[in-house]
């Protein structure tokens, strides 16, 4: 006998999610889709996406969990109050995506599914087995969330649920169980012929719409992506010092957010959310832990924030960092002194000259040269 859909849905609710589905556990219908986005490299350097094994696992989910049979899909919101635009537009402040202004997500909804796991197995009285993921499983969790009623794809490839928008995480629980009253895909809603979320991108990171090219998302290059971000993109990167909202924000959909009701996903100090750059271009490790310890930002680490600040002090023309970045010139990362060396050329070239020829002529990394040689050249 199969367990009760309706009493899961009311203690995962209970628990305090947002959103709740139940699917079988069946492949994802845009396995094929998924493939094909890896055949044509968009998925950047994640080589783990295209790993065999993680292929293997996402092709029959018996593979991660033998005999499962359902999928149980939950939401959490994360959109903050909104109001503070003018803070984030600021082009002196580096600019951190939504979703990571808060505690770290993956350890707020993995207790949380494992309590709910813990307790299926209680109530069920049967023996089962169960798997957690949050974010972090080789599944395609958006897929099985929208099979599992949480939303439709939008053109941005965002999950979005027509009363919530995107803003929110996705978990699941994988479980040998068969439980009963499956949810089904919305039906009849969708993005129709709106573009704004393929307009916004700066770099023009969809190639048509529902395809999302990873290798030229700001998201991408300011979190995944390890080494020298491209020279033609980091004029565009704006702000943007950890991911990017504009894809989302733009979307007529995301005036049903709600705020989140979780206290540890809210914030609202300045400094945790768009920093200044002069400052953050200051700051060294144990400053970065002790003001992102616990949050997102940790799993990036020091030195790319900080790459990715020098990008946003050019970008808005913060002379306050001009100071900071000449000594990021002797910086012990190469990365940090190559693009200290581009911020600096496109900030003051000219009193910037000295400092470049001065590292030049001690410089024996050839990345770091060439950024070197191309900023005294004004390129």
């Amino acid at each position: 006998m199969a367990f009760s859909g309706a009493l899961l849905r009311e203690k995962t609710l209970e628990l305090g999610f947002n959103l709740v589905g139940i699917t079988a556990a069946r492949p994802s219908p845009t396995l094929a889709a998924y493939r094909r986005w890896i055949d044509q490299g968009m998925h950047g350097s994640m080589a783990w996406l295209a790993r065999p094994d993680r292929q293997a696992r996402r092709r029959d989910l018996n593979v991660i969990l033998p005999g499962v049979q359902t999928l149980l899909v939950v939401g959490l919101d994360y959109a903050q109050t909104p109001g503070l635009e003018q803070l984030l537009d600021d082009p002196t402040r580096g600019r951190i995506a939504a979703y990571a202004w808060g505690l770290d997500y993956h350890d707020l909804m993995s207790a949380r599914l494992e309590q709910l796991a813990a307790w299926l197995h209680a109530e069920s009285g049967r023996r089962s087995s169960d798997r957690v993921y949050v974010d972090t499983g080789a599944i395609l969790e958006r897929s099985h969330a929208q099979q599992a009623g949480l939303g439709f794809f939008g053109k941005n490839t965002m999950l979005i649920h027509p009363r919530r928008g995107s803003h929110f995480f996705i978990g699941e629980i994988l479980t040998s169980l068969e439980i009963d009253d499956h949810d089904r895909p919305q039906r009849g809603v969708g993005c129709g012929t709106c573009t704004r979320c393929l307009d916004v991108c700066p770099t023009d990171a969809f190639p048509r719409p529902f395809v999302l090219d990873a290798r030229l998302c700001i998201s991408y290059l300011t979190i995944e992506h390890k080494g020298r971000i491209d020279r033609d993109l980091r004029p565009l990167t704006g702000n943007w010092i950890f991911g990017c909202d504009l894809c989302q924000d733009v979307c007529p959909f995301q005036r049903f957010s709600l705020p989140t009701r979780e206290a540890a996903l809210q914030q609202a100090d300045p400094g945790r959310i768009a920093p200044l750059l002069a400052d953050l271009l200051e700051m060294d490790a144990s400053a970065f832990l002790r003001r992102w310890r616990g949050t997102p930002l940790q799993r990036t680490g020091h030195e790319l924030l900080l790459r990715n600040a020098c990008l946003a002090a050019a970008n808005g023309n913060v002379s306050a960092a001009v100071p900071a970045l000449t000594r990021l010139l002797d910086a012990a990362s190469p990365l940090l002194r190559g693009h200290a060396a581009w911020a600096l050329a496109r900030l003051d070239e000219t009193d910037a000259r000295p400092a470049l020829r001065s590292r030049l002529t001690r410089e024996r990394d050839p990345e770091v040269r060439e950024e070197l040689d191309l900023a005294l050249a004004g390129a």
